[in-house]
């Protein structure tokens, strides 16, 4: 990155490939350092043409900067940083949320819209990334950053803390003699020495660090920069002391596992994963995301265990090797038809979504099963849970991903190396009553998505609604195929049988004592997965005289049924409950009795079943 140079063009950059080798490692998610490294050179590449990109942008249109000086000037000051120690810049191209800000403000700047805040503070984060790959390289330096409500971001090292002040928009910062000084023309604040430690006004960004036998994984808190977030800019949320102090046990416990469980993931993870934004915990699930830009992060809620914490890195890891590796390669085409069906959504997805997902969940079915094997962790029963809910999730989708047009011949190449790797997991010996819960679980999800995102031909409805009527027998409609699936869900989804199995599976002395804190649970859930399943019906059938729109209480009384093993309504209401709904409703908008919703569903069961029941 020559200073005397007006831009950089991809010949002053190295051509980034990936081999045959180091591609199939990637696919194997088994880890690999090398693979690793190589994803994040290409990230650094990527980032800084991008910065370029982002420095003409405002060099052609002055009126972008808003207040400050001439972009060039930040560039020159990041070609100094560069010159007198390269790995300060390295830092700062290596930083996640570099990548975040420049895709974010690549796309303001092509769609011609604001953001968050005014355009220019976007623009400006340059002159920061500069002022904070300065400091690194211990330059005398001086530039204005933006103020964004009161606060100053210096990326990968922390943040000063003026206070809302509307009047000030811009601080500058100074270095003159090894002091540092943040000004924003009515106070000063001056960080500490060690920048790694908070001080009056200054916040810095926290560093934990895990330690397992040799393996070390030094990972940044990161609670200040204002791109950490996977879409908008977002103000600083400071985590306190003791749930630092949280984070740190489980982060500890949560690396302890990985290594035990994934020894050649724990070898890759340090060189591709380097910083973790906390929220807060939610009650029965741990949420998190990352980006395709922020290589090496992860936003993760607090969970309450160490093996969830550690499921979420694997899964988040997973998501970040695969967004580097599609920067160097294509792996399916560009199609947003939302068209998927996953057990990890409860929307359709479109193909790219579908394929990061599959990968995800392959490392999360991988962690689940080697956890499940070690006899002396406390949590082997539920991890012998999550590994066949997963291993069968993923590969339901993969069956399905696998045969579509959309993938390319490399994309091909990557799904069979899982496939050949998943395939004899789904033959690995699970306690029947914990199999059993897994499938039944899925089933529950799919009928439930079917629900909401499939819409029955008006017709077909019609015409059965009409028979029902009539007291006709049944028309023979034959092969019924499915609908598209559309975005817009038809009635609300809640996961609280899931949840329930898990609690039980997880703390079965515990169940009964604490079922009811289980989000949207209902009494007939708690039946359901406690075995009572006639009760379940029973209360499943009140659920629906109150709410006869519920997805929840229709496939709730599918599988209670189903697990009763009394006539067809059980198969059909988890098959084709949007069907049955469709036609119930139906009935009733013609003012029809339509019976009980397991008598109509019981009549429709001869479309799947070839043997009509007698009507009652």
């Amino acid at each position: 990155m020559p200073a005397n140079q007006e831009r950089v063009t991809p010949n002053e950059l190295p051509v980034h490939r990936i081999g045959t080798a180091d591609f199939d490692a990637i696919a194997d998610g088994t880890g690999d350092v090398g693979a690793v490294r190589l994803l994040r050179e290409a990230e650094r590449s990527r980032r800084l043409l991008l910065l370029r990109a982002i420095t003409d942008f405002v060099v052609k249109d002055p009126a972008l900067r808003g207040p400050l000086t001439h972009p060039e000037e930040a560039w020159d000051l990041l070609a100094r940083a560069q010159a007198s120690a390269p790995e300060a810049l390295d830092l700062l191209l290596g930083h996640p949320y570099t990548g975040t800000w420049a895709g974010y403000t690549i796309r303001l700047l092509h769609r011609q819209i604001t953001g968050v805040c005014p355009l220019w503070m976007h623009l400006g984060h340059l002159h920061a990334l500069a002022a904070a790959a300065a400091i690194r390289a211990g330059l005398s330096f001086s530039v204005a950053i933006p103020l964004w409500s009161g606060t100053a971001s210096l990326p990968g090292l922390g943040m000063a803390r003026f206070g809302p002040d509307p009047d000030r928009m811009v601080a500058e910062v100074r270095r003159t003699d090894g002091r540092l000084e943040v000004d924003n023309g009515r106070h000063i604040i001056r960080p500490p020495v060690d920048l790694a430690t908070d001080g009056p006004g200054w916040w810095a960004v926290r560093r934990v660090e895990a330690t397992s036998g040799a393996r070390v994984l030094s990972v940044h808190i990161d609670d200040v920069d204002p791109y950490r977030s996977s879409f908008e800019p977002v103000l600083p949320q400071r985590l306190p002391v003791d749930e630092l102090a949280n984070w740190t046990q489980l982060l500890g416990d949560a690396w302890r596992l990985i290594v035990r469980c994934l020894p050649d993931t724990a070898d890759a993870f340090p060189a591709g994963f380097s910083s973790l934004v906390p929220r807060p915990m939610q009650p029965f699930g741990t949420t998190s995301a990352s980006s395709g830009e922020a290589f090496g992060s992860a936003v993760i809620s607090r969970p309450a265990d160490p093996a969830s914490l550690a499921a979420a890195l694997v899964h988040e890891f997973q998501h970040n090797r695969l967004s580097g590796l599609l920067h160097l390669r294509h792996l399916h085409g560009d199609d947003p038809a939302e068209r998927f069906y996953t057990a990890w959504r409860d929307d359709p997805r479109p193909i790219a979504g579908v394929f990061h997902g599959v990968y995800a969940f392959y490392g999360v079915a991988a962690f689940w099963r080697a956890l499940a094997r070690l006899e002396d962790e406390p949590f082997q029963e539920i991890a012998e849970f999550e590994f066949a809910y997963w291993r069968q999730a993923v590969w339901q989708v993969l069956g399905v991903l696998r045969s579509d047009p959309g993938l390319t011949i490399d994309g091909r190449r990557f799904l069979r190396r899982i496939a050949e790797r998943l395939s004899p997991w789904l033959r690995e010996p699970v306690p029947m009553a914990t199999a059993s819960a897994a499938s039944a679980a899925l089933l529950d999800h799919y009928a439930g998505w079917r629900l909401r995102h499939l819409r029955p031909d008006a017709l077909v409805v019609r015409t059965l609604a009409e028979a029902w009527s009539a007291g006709q027998p049944r028309p023979a409609l034959g092969f019924l195929p499915d609908a598209e699936p559309t975005p817009v869900p038809d009635g609300l989804w809640r996961r609280s049988r899931l949840d329930l199995t898990r609690l039980a599976r997880g703390d079965s002395a515990g169940f009964t004592r604490n079922w009811r804190t289980v989000p949207e649970a209902t009494t007939a859930d708690f039946a359901y997965v406690s075995g009572r399943f006639a009760e379940a019906a029973e209360g499943y059938r009140t659920e629906l005289l109150a709410d006869p729109d519920s997805p929840a209480a229709w496939t709730g009384l599918g599988l209670a049924l189903s697990r009763s093993g009394t006539g067809p309504a059980g198969s059909v209401l988890l098959h084709q409950p949007e069907l049955v709904r469709a036609v119930y409703r139906r009935l009733a908008a013609d003012g029809t009795t339509p019976g009980t919703p397991d008598q109509l569903a019981d009549w429709l069961g001869w479309l799947r079943t070839g043997t009509p029941p007698a009507r009652s």
